[in-house]
This record gives C-alpha cells, sequence and structure tokens, in this order.
C-alpha cells in the first residue's frame, strides 16, 4: 500500500451523530428526531427523498461546520433543520470519507458519494448571504451499503 493510500486509510478519530431530521415532504421544513431506520430501497425511513441513483439518500453535515457559517453570518449560532440535512456530525472530517465507507451505530454502512452543495433555498433560511457562506460547509451526501438504525449520540467511524 502506498503512504498516500496509508494516509487516507488513516482515521482515529470517531465521531458521534448530534442531531436527525427527515422531510416528509419537499418544499417544507425538516422535523428532528432521536433515533431513525434507513435501509438501502428507501433511504431514511419517512423522508421523502428516495432518489431512484441512490446517490444522495442521506445528507451529512459536521457540526464544526455549522459554526464556521454562523461566524460567517454573524449569527451565535444556526438551527440545524434550517441547514434541510439529516444528519449531523461532530469529531470527524466528513470530507475525508471521499469514495470510502463509514459506519454509524452498530449496524449502519454509508458511503460517501459527493459533496452536498448548498441550494436557493440558503439565501432564505440564512437571509442574505447565507448561499454563500454555505459554499463548502454543506456537508456530504451518502448511499446506505447495509440499513439499520441511527440514533442520537451513535459513534460514526471510517469502516
Amino acid at each position: 500500500m502506498s503512504n498516500m493510500k496509508k494516509l487516507l486509510r488513516s482515521m482515529p478519530q470517531v465521531g458521534k451523530v448530534d442531531f436527525i431530521s427527515i422531510r416528509p415532504e419537499r418544499k417544507t421544513l425538516p422535523s428532528s428526531l432521536e433515533n431513525v431506520k434507513i435501509s438501502i430501497e428507501n433511504g431514511l425511513e419517512g423522508d421523502h427523498y428516495k432518489g431512484s441513483s441512490r446517490k444522495r439518500q442521506v445528507t451529512l453535515i459536521q457540526a464544526e461546520h455549522l459554526n464556521a457559517v454562523a461566524s460567517l453570518l454573524e449569527k451565535d449560532k444556526i438551527d440545524p433543520l434550517l441547514t434541510r440535512r439529516n444528519i449531523v456530525i461532530s469529531g470527524i472530517n466528513l470530507l475525508a470519507f471521499k469514495n470510502m465507507q463509514f459506519q454509524i451505530g452498530d449496524d449502519v454502512i454509508l458511503e460517501m458519494t459527493g459533496a452536498c452543495h448548498p441550494c436557493s433555498q440558503m439565501e432564505t433560511n440564512f437571509g442574505e448571504g447565507g448561499y454563500n457562506a454555505m459554499r463548502g460547509h454543506g456537508g456530504i451526501t451518502a448511499k446506505v451499503i447495509q440499513g439499520g438504525e441511527i440514533k442520537i449520540g451513535d459513534k460514526i467511524k471510517l469502516v
């Protein structure tokens, strides 16, 4: 294994799930949950997005990035519901999961499929400059490799 491959696979940090949400319908604010079931066929149970390509079944964002966005917008904090992401994670760099699989809790395995870029709704949700504040801080998209249940406090780590 090359040195670069070893570096990419070296991730001793373990993150944790801070927040979970689903949107039952398009164009609505998400609802926060304590736990959610996830399946290969349907993504997050109760979420409107099923995605036939499966590339965007789950969206994740780092809590640390929420702090950066709040700072850029000169706010004390921002409500994670307004980001429209499914899961907020802290303590691990989500972008380091590029092209890799990661585990949440005991059973769920996801695979990063790309960056989760902001949409125009960020301007509405956060006010003027919200879209640009979220650029580079929007999190990641993932597909489900193995289903199960995720709950607040679950650990997240590289497989």
